[in-house]
């Protein structure tokens, strides 16, 4: 697989040196290759040093969403809301809009528009709805835009957010698994400054401060391992829905959640970290640490190792992304070491969990292969929250739809948005039909 066109998050360094968020031109693969043979980056531009004050959430109403709110009233009158968002959810969204007094309420779903209008009258609030709303919200100017639309759904809003130039806090890891470099060259292109809110790349990000991309030796993601990590695969083969969504770490959305599980969330994220910095793919691993108190380890040349620590909290990641250089006051509760006692650490089962070694491939395969992925997991698991597919069942189809996707040639990167979007829509398609084997 060829490293992406456009130099990634940390692609980078400053005139100092060291890796930080680019606001920088892509280059072309070969010389890209070049840059991580000699272990340098192009240079970015400098950083930011106004704070963040105007905010927009796309996808104010879930669970990343929720917790930005949570820090903005924490911090009280840091912020000033731009526009929010939400997908269904109509009566929380005016709600949120009209509690911190929004420019903007859009609703993804276009039959809720009449009762957000109504429900937002006369409060001077303006109201959209539809995907031409979600990308008017995200061109809404703004210091920050937070990115946090679930899946698919969020890559065109977010690509739009780009083209704002200012920064974005990119919560949506699809849009990099599945147009990462189309992304990537976005982000450069328009001087974006992209900072992670994934608690793992956030943390990778936090362990590579003032470092060169020449003397970063691995980076490894941790997982919890979820809610089946010591389960037997008969007791996998009967895992439910509601087994599978009670996390013990975490407190996140469905969808997430049951990604999680299967460990197809972590191989998501080894797609994600790959764009986002300056590795080659053997230099992403992955280990269990069944605490979630390590989110990342760096491994350096020199033999040192550098690790961010934090209580399993998506408001820590989310106010570094917001405050980055500096940082801000979070509820975070403090990390109590002694009181935790010990920290474990092991390796993935990628016979209990194939989830992980799919993606894994899929990285390694390249073109639209994570694409594809992305989109039969999507299918798979709703599938298996509406109790029509089984729990292994999930990475079983999203395998199955990369050998037919390969058979019928479809694999090849998409070059334009228009064209990820169709193959998205066609995996889709092709997924649903495979449901009818399983079961």
């Amino acid at each position: 697989m060829r490293k992406s066109t456009g130099p990634g998050l940390l692609g980078g360094r400053t005139d100092t040196g060291d890796i930080s968020p680019s606001r920088l031109t892509g280059n072309g693969s070969g010389e890209r290759r070049a840059e991580l043979e000699r272990g340098s980056g192009p240079n970015s531009q400098k950083r930011r040093t106004a704070p963040i004050r105007r905010l927009s959430i796309l996808g104010a109403t879930g669970s990343v969403g929720t917790s930005t709110l949570q820090l903005v009233d924490h911090t009280r009158d840091v912020f000033e809301i731009v526009a929010l968002t939400a997908n269904t959810n109509v009566e929380k969204l005016a709600q949120l809009a009209i509690k911190y007094k929004a420019e903007l309420a859009v609703i993804a779903d276009e039959r809720q528009y009449g009762e957000l209008r109504a429900l937002l009258s006369e409060t001077g609030i303006e109201a959209a709805a539809g995907p031409s709303g979600l990308i008017e919200a995200a061109l809404r100017p703004a210091d920050c835009i937070m990115a946090a639309i679930m899946g698919a759904a969020g890559l065109q809003p977010t690509l739009a957010a780009i083209s704002q130039g200012s920064r974005l806090a990119l919560a949506n890891k699809e849009c990099l698994v599945c147009a990462g470099d189309l992304f990537m060259q976005a982000v450069a292109t328009a001087g974006t400054e992209l900072l992670p809110v994934d608690s793992e790349h956030s943390a990778a990000f936090q362990a590579l401060q003032g470092a060169q991309s020449c003397e970063i030796s691995r980076i490894t993601l941790t997982a919890s391992g979820g809610p089946f990590r010591t389960s037997t695969l008969d007791e996998l083969r009967a895992a439910t829905p509601e087994q599978a969504l009670k996390h013990p770490n975490w407190s996140m959305g469905r969808k997430i959640t049951i990604d999680s599980a299967t460990m197809m969330n972590k191989g998501l994220e080894l797609i994600e970290a790959y764009h986002l910095f300056p590795v080659r793919i053997d230099q992403l691993d992955v280990v269990i640490h069944p605490q979630s108190i390590v989110h990342c380890l760096v491994d350096y040349i020199d033999g040192s190792v550098l690790a961010q620590l934090a209580s399993p909290d998506m408001c820590t990641p989310i106010a570094y992304s917001l405050s980055w250089p500096a940082r801000m006051s979070s509820p975070t509760a403090s990390l109590d070491l002694v009181k935790i006692g010990a920290l474990t650490f092991e390796a993935p089962d990628y016979a209990h969990f194939p989830a992980l070694r799919v993606a894994k491939e899929a990285l390694q395969r390249g073109g639209a292969a994570p694409l594809v992925l992305n989109a039969a997991n999507e299918i798979a698991v709703d599938a298996f929250l509406c109790k029509k597919l089984g729990f292994l069942e999930i990475a079983q189809l999203v395998a199955d739809m990369l050998e037919q996707a390969d058979r019928r040639n479809m694999l090849s990167a998409p070059a334009e948005l228009d064209q990820v979007l169709a193959l998205d829509s066609e995996i889709r398609q092709l997924a649903r039909g495979l449901l009818g084997q399983y079961g």
